[in-house]
């Protein structure tokens, strides 16, 4: 067996090498389960080697692929009273395309709403009635568009905005439906706005109406109890995300005040009483029950590491899905044991991360260490940037960070400014030197590697997907002296273009960081262009896109790689048939064949 890159993949499993396992190896998301019909759920699977969606009848105990798409599918909804799965359907990972519905029990596909046309998804909540759905839609042309759709009737537009916006949730009996908005044209921080189902306005809050503070709201969902208008929201106002309870009918504010450091966030209880709370903290999480009548928060006990899903069951027990760098995920309960465990191979473990916090330029850097057991410095080291940029990694399982630690790297991931999980201030500080900020705190844990003996300063390779991939091509560029290598999947590349050809939601976003469009602030997407510093790259170059990207398009790409060609830079580019990343397994080992086989062939060039 050979793959269409020349490699040669192995025959057998014992034959084969752990990273490959790791990809390889049946995973599960965590379920999802139908309000009215609990017995009932949708998760996620890479079992046929893409990742599908599965529902699976909890009281028979049996399985069935719902979706099979040749690009995968992983956009899907149950319905509340469990009859039937909603799933996004688009071309090839475009983003772009229309809601689709299968009963439950297996059948034919129908458009699940039919007066409505392709657009990118901008939220979804279905009614417990079976026949009402709030759609959110995006498109270039109409901005944000709402619509309220009840089967046999034409679909009804409620909102309509220029600026992004989203479908937060429905409440229990139908009568209130919850968006979050960006009207004021900061879409890091959105407000709220409460709408009865004919459009009008019942309430709203916007935390950034006064001009002076840049804080966001988020829809957490209403309350699961008919006639019950309690909203529970996350808000930034102590300077990090804490949940609050808004009865949008009288306006009253309840504030947990929980006394958490981290972000927080929550979710209902099926009867209303009480809240399951997340709590995300230097790159780990836990979770707790907090009992709304006595205010009493009590933890759930969960093992180290990360808690990267949780929901509250009917019968009072969580079900989470956890991880840590070391232990592959899975979904547990707070019943014990493991709830969904795919059969098949299993996957292998790696090496627990290490945390290391380095003084930077604008304040403590939290940086996440992985090397292989008993080796020792200098070693080659890769700096694995994660995307977002309002993400952040954390100690949980990644099968390409454990892909280059069984080749002997080390790997560092850096919480730069821009990351979540350390205050809204670090999350907000990359804004308007979008790109340039984040590569200072990269450069300041590089130097702590180099000094700490870790990292060997001849073989460093700087790498990331989505925004890694693009502060790959900005460090690459900005600091060519510091890198040896660089390898970026679906990067920005060219940021003028990449506004113009990208989705609507993430103009608005990039408007937001930089102050205005290309047009308005030039200056400023200039200097975050890595386009810009093309002619400065010293360090071989490796780029992965997909060629139907809508977040990080291609033709931006191109007019990277070309600047390359032109000044005879070393590169090789990798074009794929996918949006941004892809959901197929067999694509993605290759395309991690593909990294590892470049690092290889231009570290062995390395004198010394």
């Amino acid at each position: 067996m050979t793959e269409s890159n020349g490699v040669a993949a192995p025959e057998r499993t014992e034959d084969m090498p752990d990273w490959e396992k790791r990809f390889r190896a049946p995973r599960v998301s965590l379920p999802d389960w139908a309000l009215d019909a609990p017995d009932r759920s949708l998760f996620v699977s890479n079992a046929t080697g893409t990742y599908e969606l599965y529902a699976w009848d909890r009281a028979t105990g049996e399985q069935r692929q719902v979706t099979d798409r040749p690009n995968g599918t992983t956009d899907g909804v149950l319905s509340p009273d469990g009859a039937w799965i909603w799933w996004f359907d688009d071309k090839d990972g475009d983003e772009f395309g229309i809601w689709r519905r299968q009963p439950f029990q297996g059948g034919e596909d129908e458009p699940a709403i039919p007066g409505l046309d392709p657009s990118y998804p901008a939220g979804l909540a279905l009614g417990r009635d079976g026949r009402t759905a709030v759609v959110g839609r995006s498109t270039d042309e109409d901005g944000t568009t709402i619509h309220l759709a009840r089967e046999g009737e034409e679909p009804v537009e409620i909102y309509r905005h220029r600026e992004s916006a989203g479908v937060g949730d429905l409440s229990h009996d139908g009568t209130l439906i919850a968006v979050e908005h960006t009207e004021h044209g900061d879409a890091m921080h959105a407000a709220l706005r409460v709408l009865r189902p004919d459009g009008t306005t019942v309430a709203e809050l916007d935390d950034t109406k006064d001009g002076t503070r840049e804080l966001g709201l988020e829809v957490l969902g209403f309350a699961p109890v008919d006639g019950d208008t309690r909203l529970l929201i996350g808000h930034q106002r102590r300077g990090r995300w804490e949940p609050l309870v808004w009865d949008v009918a009288t306006g009253e504010e309840t504030d947990l005040a929980l006394e958490l450091p981290g972000d927080v966030g929550a979710e209902w209880f099926p009867d209303g009483s009480a809240l399951l709370v997340s709590h995300s903290y230097e790159a780990r999480s836990e979770l707790f029950r907090y009992d709304l009548a006595t205010r009493r928060l009590e933890r759930i006990p969960t093992p180290p590491g990360t808690v990267s899903g949780a929901t509250p069951r009917p019968d009072g027990s969580v079900e989470y899905l956890w991880s840590s760098a070391a232990e592959p995920s899975a979904v547990r309960s707070t019943r014990g044991g493991v709830v969904l465990d795919p059969p098949g191979m299993k996957s292998p473990g790696s090496v627990p991360v290490e945390d290391v916090w380095v003084e930077g330029p604008g304040g403590r850097i939290h940086a996440l260490v992985q090397k292989p057991a008993g080796a020792r410095g200098p070693l080659p080291t890769v700096f694995d940037i994660h995307g977002g940029p309002t993400w952040h990694d954390s100690d949980s399982f990644a099968a390409g960070p454990a892909a280059w630690v069984d080749h002997g790297y080390a790997v560092v991931r850096v919480n730069y400014r821009g990351s979540t999980g350390y205050g809204r201030a670090w999350t907000d500080a990359l804004k308007h030197r979008v790109g340039l900020i984040e590569l200072e705190d990269i450069a300041a844990v590089r130097e702590w590697a180099i000094s700490s003996g870790l990292a060997d300063p001849r073989r460093l390779i700087l790498t990331g997907g989505s925004w890694g991939g693009y502060l790959t091509l900005l460090g690459l560029g900005t600091q060519p002296d510091f890198w040896t290598l660089g390898i970026a999947a679906v990067p920005v590349a060219d940021y003028v273009t990449a506004y113009h050809d990208e989705m609507e939601a993430l103009k608005a976003m990039d408007r937001t960081l930089l102050g205005g469009t290309p047009e308005e602030v030039p200056e400023r997407f200039e200097a975050s262009s890595p386009i810009t510093y093309v002619d400065q790259v010293k360090a071989p170059v490796y780029i992965s896109a997909g060629v139907n990207d809508p977040r990080c398009p291609i033709r931006q790409i191109e007019n990277y790689v070309k600047r390359l060609e032109a000044r005879g830079a070393v590169h090789e580019v990798y074009r794929y048939d996918a949006g941004h990343g892809s959901l197929v397994v067999d694509e993605r080992i290759k395309q991690v064949r593909l990294e590892l086989d470049f690092a290889e062939r231009h570290l062995s060039m390395v004198t010394d």
